[in-house]
Formats: structure tokens, sequence, C-alpha cells
């Protein structure tokens, strides 16, 4: 109370802003008013009258002008029942002032906005004019927007409080009522419905996106019977296939029946050319018999020639060997006098150098004497520096040898590392096979029924037993899991090659069966499930001795043992597998397969897997397959686990081994590259040295040159130049002198061995006589051998053109022939398809032109029946089916993404009503301080409960002590007068909280007596001219109890008129 006062005595209003303050409103035809004008104060401001005088249309007025509608004034269903009766119209005017920082659009606007509403039977309009009267703007927007900038809030009781809220807030003891107050008092009503409001629409927005969605389940439908149709015609599509491909392999059939004639004459060829050396080796022997007389007759012709012409030309040899002796003597003479000569010149030039050197010396001498301190000290300093130079050198010698050798080890470190890495990699990709391939094998040992599908099966098998009453006869299946084998660990891999596609199939006793397998194979997500439809009730099959291999082998049949009578007959229609025969080794195999001849056998598989099986007069071995799926079948996956765990373990070690070397290799090449790095440096150091020790060098050299120069070095330079053209000559004399020593050793040479010939010829010419006989004997013999190896040869040569070649031009042609036909042939085929896919396909060498021709026809036939059954081709449906997923992908990708904006609006949502929830709770806690605040003026103490989950509102108040020492918590329980008070605390606590330029309460004191009408008048006075906004107060009771002050405005309506 002592504020109170306070606020009451001070004669100077404080500092405060006037936006948004009410100045005047005027009523025309509104309600009961004609025409009402009231200017407002600042301040605070009481209106007074009678019961009917028209007081609560004053708010009413101020609810419209601000955008209310007429049931939020509770006073009107619609805006024209405002229109006062007997009128056509209603006008309500208000003008705010528009002063301060806080002034709307003052540039606009100025110091006056007035809201003009004017409301007609059928529309009611907004106008907003500026302090001149002239219209603003006509928009709700723009009126929103005022009420926005100045935070009016007509629909909230603590900005405008109506009687009948006041009645029902203030003066109701119901803990709801006062909770809805407070609700709506501080926003967090609007903000409530607010959030209700967005969590509706993503709830509908989360239904639509479910119903889109549902709506896919047709479509997806049709997608699922359009696959399946699309499978069904790629039965077609494989017949066709089937059909090109034999197409091509006849087209390549024929050519290959071409080659085969071709290879047939190339031997026949091949014999008669055999005949051809046989014929030309004899023809040859008679030419060589013939060559070797000839050379003997010619031979012996020259040497009887010889013999005739040496007794004769004797004496003239004698004469020219003897002429010849001399005329060498005498060249050998002069050219040792030419070197002779040649000799003495090169001495005279000898002596001619060696006088300008001597002067060139005398020059010297004469030019060192004058300077041969500074010489001596120059010479001094250049050794040093060559001395400083060579040591620099050599040391970056050494270092680059020392990087050299570095980086080829560095080098060759590097590659071992790649090579380490390469081997680790390896290993590795083996241990992850070998440890895969144990996981399989155990998986297989826990449950056999995995190693014939894996996780697939047991995923089908499920799912049959779910629909087990939609099938006439269980399913049987796989048929691996029924099937045992004797010896399995010797044949396995053969049963596998022989009817490893069988083990994994599923049994159906009739077609019906088969379609409800199909679809649970399609939920199991097993594709391409092999189905088998056979009779159950058929018996297990006896198969006669006659109808089976004879031979000692045994058969895929007689190893194979099953409970199941059905399975059997199977592998019997099915798989044919008691016409296929096992055997050990391949040379056994081949032996069974093609040379014993053995009936009613189809193929024969080694126990490593090669099949062998003939097809008329083809032979064909195929080799294993990679790929097999070898021990299932076996009694024990023990051993297998135990071998592959120990080739785990080994590569393993392997693999830790080879890291070890790999990071002692990696750090042994970190060091050599920090020692290569120190190195480099050191180099790059000792270079720099290097390179200024040169400069230096040739700097001295330059000085010591220049000094050298000053001397008389014209006459030095000619006398040089001399000397440089002597020796130029005498080097060229000195080259001459050799060649003439060349040529006089050559010359004595030759005399000497003129010499020896002619002592040679003088003993020769007595034997010669005697040998002429001997040999004119020896001619006449070798004539007559002669003769008979020429008559040999002629008739050899008549052989070989009649007979022999003649049938082989005849071959050659044929075989010509032949060949243009084959790469006629070839060109068609390769026109058809290259050979390297008839390659790839398995070729068709072994097969006749005929044989094809007839599978062509058999296949041809089939296409045609299967293809009536289709209309549409496989490639529209496929194209219609692509379409259909794209579309239904794009739709699903769509509300995949509406669904994550709903989740991000739905996160978003939740982080508001969290915070909505805790500043709720801040509220409560602010308005327990406020109220608490204003009951201690008059020493009372309270508290404010707020339950939000069962939406009440309840006081407490704990009266002085020598009152009460207990709290109340029904303020009924209260005298009038502090039930007022506490009641008015805690209206004036929430208006604490509300933020606005202008606040009216009607009847607020209607409940009241005189004494509380006192201390609560006083009371909210104080607190009004202390908050500082203005106030309205409207009551039916006399207000001069009301202190008197200049910022308190009193006016009172007149009276309603009779």
């Amino acid at each position: 109370m002592a504020d109170a006062r306070v606020f009451a005595d001070s004669t100077r209003p404080p500092n405060r802003l006037q936006a948004g303050i009410i100045s005047k409103i005027r009523l025309e035809n509104f309600m009961c008013h004609s025409n009402l004008e009231i200017d407002f104060g600042d301040w605070v401001n009481f209106i007074t009258g009678q019961n009917g005088s028209g007081k609560s249309a004053i708010l009413t007025a101020l609810c419209v002008a601000f955008g209310s509608r007429a049931r939020g004034t509770q006073r009107a269903n619609t805006l024209k029942d405002f229109i006062k009766t007997g009128c056509s119209y209603a006008v309500v005017q208000v003008e705010m002032k528009n002063h301060g920082e806080d002034a709307f659009k003052p540039e606009i606007f100025g110091d006056v906005i007035i809201v003009d509403r004017r409301i007609s039977e059928s529309t009611s309009s907004i106008t907003l004019k500026n302090s001149r009267g002239r219209r603003v703007a006509t928009k709700k927007e723009d009126l929103r927007e005022i009420i926005e900038h100045f935070n009016i809030d007509v629909e909230n009781p603590c900005v405008i409080m109506s009687q009948d809220k006041s009645r029902e807030f203030l003066h109701s003891g119901n803990a709801k009522d006062k909770f809805k107050f407070f609700f709506k008092a501080t926003l967090l009503q609007q903000v409530d419905d607010l959030l209700k409001g967005i969590e509706k629409q993503l709830n509908d927005a989360t239904a639509l996106v479910n119903h889109l969605e549902e709506t896919l389940r047709p479509i997806l439908k049709e997608l699922d019977e359009l696959q399946e149709k699309i499978r069904s015609m790629e039965f077609v599509e494989e017949i066709s296939q089937q059909l090109q491909l034999l197409k091509k392999k006849l087209a390549w059939s024929w050519v290959y029946e071409a080659d085969r004639k071709l290879d047939a004459q190339q031997k026949n060829i091949e014999k008669l050319k055999g005949r051809v050396p046989t014929c030309q080796e004899k023809i040859d022997e008679q030419k060589l018999v013939i060559e070797k007389f000839c050379d003997q007759l010619s031979k012996k012709k020259d040497q009887v020639a010889n013999i005739m012409e040496s007794t004769s030309e004797a004496r003239r040899m004698k004469e020219d060997l003897k002429q010849s002796l001399s005329m060498a003597l005498k060249e050998k003479l002069e050219l040792e006098g030419e070197r002779e000569r040649r000799s003495n010149d090169i001495q005279k030039m000898v002596r001619q150098v060696n006088v300008l050197e001597q002067q060139i010396h005398d020059f010297h001498e004469q030019h060192v004497r004058s300077s041969q301190v500074e010489e001596n000290e120059m010479e001094e300093r250049l050794r040093s520096l060559q001395v400083k130079l060579d040591e620099v050198n050599a040391n970056w010698n050494r270092l680059k040898e020392e990087e050299d050798a570095i980086i080829q080890t560095v080098t060759m470190i590097e590659n071992e590392v790649e090579k380490i890495s390469s081997q680790i990699e390896d290993a590795e990709r083996s241990h992850r096979d070998v440890s895969s391939r144990i996981r399989e094998l155990q998986m297989h040992q826990t449950n056999k029924v995995t190693a014939f599908g894996g996780d697939r099966v047991s995923n089908l098998l499920q799912a049959i037993e779910r629909h087990h009453r939609r099938f006439s006869s269980p399913p049987i299946g796989p048929i691996g899991a029924h099937v045992k084998l004797e010896h399995g660990d010797m044949w396995s891999i053969a049963i596998e090659s022989a009817v490893g596609r069988l083990l994994n199939a599923f049994i159906v006793t009739n077609h019906k069966d088969s379609l409800v397998l199909r679809a649970c194979a399609r939920e199991a997500n097993y594709n391409h499930l092999q189905i088998i439809i056979y009779d159950f009730s058929r018996p297990r099959i006896n198969i006669p001795r006659h109808m089976l291999p004879q031979t000692s082998n045994p058969t895929a049949f007689s190893i194979m043992i099953s409970d199941n009578p059905t399975v059997l007959n199977v592998l019997v229609d099915v798989g044919n597998c008691e016409r296929q025969v096992l055997v050990k080794d391949y040379d056994v195999g081949k032996t069974v397969a093609f040379e014993q001849r053995i009936s009613n056998l189809k193929e024969v598989y080694t126990s490593d897997g090669y099949k062998m099986f003939s097809r008329g007069s083809a032979q064909t071995i195929l080799p294993p397959n990679k790929n097999i799926r070898a021990g299932r079948l076996c009694g024990s996956f023990d051993n297998q686990i135990k071998h592959l765990e120990k080739d785990a373990l080994e590569a393993k070690e392997h693999i830790q081994q080879g890291r070890g070397i790999k990071r002692s290799k990696e750090t042994e090449l970190k060091n050599l590259r920090d020692k290569l790095s120190s190195l480099k440096r050191r180099r790059i150091n000792v270079e720099r040295d290097c390179r200024s020790k040169e400069f230096e060098l040739q700097d001295v050299k330059k000085l010591i040159s220049s000094e050298e120069t000053s001397a008389p070095s014209s006459t030095v330079d000619e006398l040089h130049q001399e000397i440089s053209k002597l020796k130029d000559r005498i080097r060229d004399r000195e080259i001459l002198v050799e060649k003439l020593q060349i040529d006089v050793n050559e010359a004595a040479v030759k005399a000497k061995d003129f010499r020896i010939s002619f002592e040679n010829l003088c003993e020769s010419a007595k034997s010669e006589i005697d040998m002429l006989a001997e040999t004119e004997k020896e001619l006449m013999m070798i004539e007559t051998t002669l003769h008979e190896a020429e008559t040999k040869k002629k008739h050899f040569e008549q052989v070989m053109n009649t007979r022999v070649l003649s049938d082989l031009k005849n071959a050659e042609a044929k075989y010509r022939e032949l060949e243009q036909n084959c790469k006629e042939d070839r060109n068609k085929a390769s026109i058809i398809c290259p050979e390297s896919e008839i390659e790839a396909l398995g070729g068709c060498k072994e097969s006749s032109p005929e044989q094809l021709s007839a599978q062509v026809t058999r296949w041809s036939q089939k296409l045609q029946r299967e293809s009536q059954r289709f209309s549409e081709s496989i490639d529209d449906l496929r194209m219609l089916y692509e379409k259909k997923e794209r579309r239904i992908s794009r739709k699903q990708q769509t509300y995949k993404a509406f669904r994550e904006k709903l989740e991000a609006c739905d996160k978003a949502l939740q982080l508001r009503w969290s915070k909505f929830e805790r500043n709720a709770t801040l509220l409560k806690r602010q308005l327990t301080w406020q109220f608490n605040g204003h009951l201690k003026k008059k020493g009372i103490s309270g508290q404010i409960r707020v339950n939000y989950e069962e939406q009440t509102l309840s006081v407490e108040v704990k009266m002085p002590q020598d009152a009460s020492a207990s709290s109340v918590r029904d303020t009924r329980g209260l005298s009038g007068g502090e039930r007022s008070f506490s009641t008015l605390c805690f209206a004036l606590a929430l208006h604490e909280m509300t933020e606005a330029p202008f606040r009216a309460m009607d009847e607020f004191d209607v409940f009241m007596d005189a004494v509380s009408r006192k201390i609560s008048l006083d009371a909210i006075v104080d607190f009004a001219l202390a908050q500082g906004s203005q106030w309205i107060f409207i009551t039916p009771h006399d207000i001069g109890m009301v202190k008197h002050d200049e910022r308190i405005k009193k006016q009172q309506m007149a009276a309603p008129r009779g």
C-alpha cells in the first residue's frame, strides 16, 4: 500500500510512449446510441452510468472496430444485429495516437490513426485514415498489421474484459473457469489451438499419404501378374534362341564338313607328294654322279692341257719370273731412297721448331724476371684452390656414388614390398574363400537342407508349411535332401556332374500344386525354382536287367539310396540315372564310353567329374565343371571342414608372415629414404661449395692470363703460329714416311716370292712329262661312266613327268576347287554369325549337317506350336512392364518424399509442444510470483496452483497470523473484502503478464460491498497508474470514492430515455 500511495501522490506523470492508446471513439446508430462521441485520457478513464445507458456498448464497439466477430463479443450473432433499430447502417470510429518510437508508419498516418468501420444490412467495411482524415487503406490485412504492431488482442480478457467475461472469470469460484481465464489471458490457448490445428493437419496429411500408398497395391499386383506372364513367355524366347543357335551351328557345320573334305584331299596330295621325293631322289642321285664325273673329267682335261703346256712354257715362265724379280728389287731401292729424303726434311723442320721455341723461352724469361714474385704468389694460390677443388670434387663423387647405391637399394626394396603386398592380397583372398566355404559347410552340417539352395530353401519350406492346406499332397524336396550315397567320398563329384541339376528341384503331384508351390517360392523370394510334376501314386520302378548297361561298373542309380520311391522314379524318368555309368579314372572311362560298345549306355562319368558320351560317330569328352558344388551328398562334412580349416590356418600364417616381412621392409625403406634425404642435402651443399671454388679458380686463372698478356704478346703469338705450322708439316711428312716404309716392306716380300717361284719352277719341269700318259688313261674311264649315268637320269625323268606329276596336278586342282567352295561357305556362315560365337557355345564339329537340319526342323515346329499360345510379343510386354514400373517408382519416390517431409514437420511440432509446455510452466511460476507480490501489499501471502492436465486453477490465500494460521484453499471461505481483494490481485497479476497499449474492464465491481469496492478501486487505480498503459473502467456504481488525480478522467453517461 505504501507503493500505491507513492504512485497516487505523484504529480508528474512518468515518461511513456503514446502509440496505440485510444484518444476518441465515435458511435453512430450503434446498438442503443444514435450519435455518441467520447474522448479518453491517456491514463485512467472511469465511465459510469445507470443500467441501460449504453456503457457496455463502448467496449463492444472497440471490439468490432478492431476486427472482432459478432459472436466474439457475446452480444450478437451477426454484425447487422449491432445496427440500431430503425436504422440501415452503423458506424464505429476509433482514433488512436501514433506518437513516439513505436509509431506505426508515421510517414503515412501521421500522429493519429483513424479506424472507421461501417456496418450495413448486407456487408461491412473497414477504412483506415490518417491524421488529416484521408483514406489510406481499406483491407482487413492492413488493420491486422496495425493490431499486430500494437499487440491489440480484443478477445484477450486482460485487454478488454466485458461484463460477461467478468462474471465468468473473476466472480466465479469454479477452478476450470479461472483456468480458462488464465489460459486465454496468457495467449496459451491461442498457441494450443494453433498447435492442435497443425497436429490435425499433419494427421490428415499422413492419412492421405497412407491412402495414396494403398492405391499403389493394385498396380503392384498388376506388375506381378505381368512379370509372371513374361516368365511364361520367356520359354518361347528360349526356344527361339535355341532355334537361332541351331541355325548358326548348321551354317558352320557345312563349313566344317567342307574342311573335313579339304583335309582328306590334303592328305591325298601329301601322299602323292611323298612319291615325288622318292623319284626326285633317284634323279638327283644320278645328277650327283654326273656332276661328280663331269668335275673329274674337266679336271683331268685341264691336267692334261697343263702338262702339255708346262713343257713348252717352262722357259717362258722362267724368263718372266727372272724379269719380275729384277723389277721388284729396283722398286724396293727407289722407295728406300724416297724415305731417306723425307726423313731429312723432317729433321730440318724439327731444328727450326727448336730455334723458335728457344726464342719464345727467351721472351718469357725476360718477362718472368720482372714479375717473379707476383707469379709465385698467384701460382701458390692457384695450386691451393686446385687442391681444395679436387677435394670437394672427390667428396661430391663419393656422395653421388652413395646416393646412387641407396636409390638402387630403395627401388629394389620397393619392388619387394609391392611383390609382398600382392602375395598378401592373394593369400587374404584365398583365406576369405576358404572361410566362406567353411561357413557354408558348417551351415550344411547343421541343416542338410541348406546345401540344396541355401537360406532360400529354408524360407520356402516355411512358406510351404504355412500354406500346406492348399496342397493336395505335400511337395517333396529338395530331392538332394532325400538321397544318400554309397561310398559318397568317392562318387560325390561324379553324381553332382550327372544329376546335380535335379538335386535342388521339388516334386509335386499335379499342375495345381505346382502353381501353389510357385506362389510360395515367390513369397520366399526363390526365383527360378525347378518344379517337377510327377504322380505320387506310382510305385517304384523295377528296371529289368536287360535294360541296364551291361558293365561291371556301377551306375548312378545303383549307388543312390532313398526311402521315397517317387524320388527314385524321378531320378530314373527325368535324370536317366540308370543309364549313367560311373568309373574311377579317365582311361577306364574312355574304354567304357568308346571302345566296349555297351548297350543302354547314355553317359559315362569319372570320379573327378569328366563326362564322356558318343552320339553316332561323334565322340565327346567334357572336362569337369569348375563351379560344381561337390560334397553335398557326402555322409559327413567333418573331413572337408578340417582340411579347409588347415588351409585357412596356413593361409593366415602366410599372411602374418608376409605382413611381418612387409613391416620390416617398410621400416628399412623408411630408414633408407631418411638416409637418402640426408645424403641429397649433403651432396647439394658440397655441389654449391664446388661451384664457388670453381668460380674462384676461374677468377684467378683469368687474372694470371691478363698479367701474362701484358708482355709483348704479338711477337710470341707470331712465333707460336710459325711453330704450329711447322709441326703440322712435320706430322704430314711423318705420315708419308710411314706409308713409304709400308711400301718398302711390301716390295721386299714381293721380291722374295718371285725368287721362291723361280726356284720351284726349275725343279718341277722334270716330272711333268711322266704324268701326261697316266692322266690320259684315267680320262677315258671317266667318260664311259658319265655316259651310263646320263642314260639312267633320262629314264627316271620320264617316269616323273608321265606318272607322278600328272596325278599330283589333278589332285591339286580338285583341292583348289574344294578350297574355293569352303571359302564361300565360310563367308556365308560368317554373315550369319562369327565363328568365335560358335566356339564360345561349345562348337558344332561333332555334329553332321544332316543331324542339325533334323534338329532345326523339330525346334521350328515346336516354336510354331508354342507361339500360337501367345498373341503379344515379349518385347511389348517388357516395355509395358518397364513403363508401369517407372511410373510406380516415381510415385513411390514422391510419396516417400511426402512422408519424409511429414516426419520433419512432426518432429518440429513435437519440439514446439515441448517449448509450449516449458513456457506454460514458466508462466505458471510467474503468475504465482506476481500474485504473491500484490497480496503482500496487505500482508497476505498466497499461491496459485495450475493443473494443465485437469485444466484447473486454484487460488490459495494465507491470512496474517492474528487472523488465521492456515491457508484457505477456497476463496469462498474468505470474507467478501478478502475474496474481492484476492480475486483482484489474481486479475492484476495476469494484467502484469500481458502487454497492450490500452485495457478495459466492464462491471468489475458489481458483486463487491462498499468497503471491498474502496480497497479494490484504490488498488486497481494505483496499479493502473504504476503500470503505465491506458485503462478504461466501466461501472454502474458511484465513483466518488476514487481519489482525485490529473491522470484520472471520470465521465458519466446520460440516463436512458424512457
